[in-house]
């Protein structure tokens, strides 16, 4: 039996944990979880009470939320070295996190046709989306990677953002963005993701 089972449904944010698992190399069972009552009643809903997907079921552990899908398997499948050493993690915790909260939400909101006024970014954690983006912006211009000099899982997080932002227009083409985002996609392992999902869609 393979110890890691993958819930997803290729047309969401389970392509960020597919890449991730791509890039472990370690063997892992996907069970695809249609839009609809499957993610919303039993066995799913056990697994993840919001009833989303993704999920990974390793072992008797249960892992939900993408970035903490990502971190997790960077600490457990140490010998793929998408962790930077515990002593020198701060950009990686840094931006993977800020990824997750402001840079997230943001674009989220953007997507929806909501604008934070000056009065309410005092309460939005991503104050605008404009302060979201230069910082964003700020965080990868020059850099190949956003934690050092080497990959690694907040690269995986981050840079699925920024490839998804790009493609359907939450994010502006900047070229700190374009850039980043054209050097990841190189990497086998994304490109391997990419086709599992994309062959999941075109075999429905």
């Amino acid at each position: 039996m393979t110890e890691l089972v993958f819930y997803t449904n290729p047309m969401s944010r389970g392509r960020i944990v597919r890449w991730m698992l791509e890039e472990t190399g370690i063997e892992y069972a996907t069970e695809v979880i249609e839009y609809g009552p499957a993610m919303k009643q039993e066995p799913f809903i056990s697994i993840n009470p919001m009833g989303k997907v993704p999920a990974i079921m390793h072992g008797a552990s249960v892992v939900t939320e993408c970035a903490a899908i990502c971190a997790y398997l960077a600490d457990v499948y140490p010998a793929a070295g998408l962790a930077p050493a515990p002593g020198n993690r701060a950009d990686y915790y840094r931006w993977l996190f800020f990824a997750a909260g402001p840079v997230e939400y943001a674009t989220t909101n953007f997507s929806l046709g909501f604008n934070t006024t000056t009065e309410q970014s005092r309460m939005a954690g991503y104050g605008t989306y404009d302060q979201m983006l230069d910082v964003l912006e700020y965080a990868l211009t020059d850099r190949k990677f956003i934690a050092g000099d080497r990959f690694s899982a907040a690269d995986v997080y981050i840079g699925s953002h920024v490839g998804w932002g790009l493609q359907y227009g939450t994010l502006p083409k900047r070229d700190a963005f374009t850039e980043y985002f054209a050097g990841l996609s190189l990497r086998p392992a994304w490109q391997r993701a990419t086709d599992l999902d994309d062959a999941l869609i075109n075999n429905r």
